[in-house]
């Protein structure tokens, strides 16, 4: 008799929408990972009944969850870095445009930070 080991769907294919927010990106990865969580518990409590193919075969449908997983969290950070460098290059010009307004920024914040840190 087989017994099934409950695996929550998931794209397995790495596909991701282009049109997705990061955040929402996020969100989705944590659902996934919580599913993988759920499964890998589900399998540790029927893993004394199963065949030797049946526990083969779920470890292969986690393993295959783990690794769109992982290539998901590799596509946020990617695309986190880009945005980094983005803003970084976009600051860049802005300093190198408005030199006296930047320094000016620069030192208004210097010194709100260091009034709210003395207030301690």
């Amino acid at each position: 008799m087989e017994t099934e080991i409950p695996i929550s769907a998931t794209d397995t294919s790495g596909g991701r929408p282009d049109i997705r927010s990061r955040s929402s990106q996020a969100s989705g990865l944590r659902d996934e990972l919580s599913n993988l969580k759920n499964d890998l518990d589900a399998l540790m409590l029927h893993a004394s009944t199963l065949s030797e193919s049946e526990l083969r075969e779920a470890r292969d449908r986690i393993m295959a969850k783990f690794s769109s997983m992982r290539h998901a969290a590799k596509g946020i950070a990617e695309q986190a870095s880009r945005q980094l460098s983005l803003g970084r290059e976009v600051t860049a010009d802005y300093v190198r445009e408005r030199p006296l307004q930047s320094v000016i920024v620069a030192a208004g914040m210097g010194m709100l930070i260091g009034a709210l840190l003395r207030r301690d």
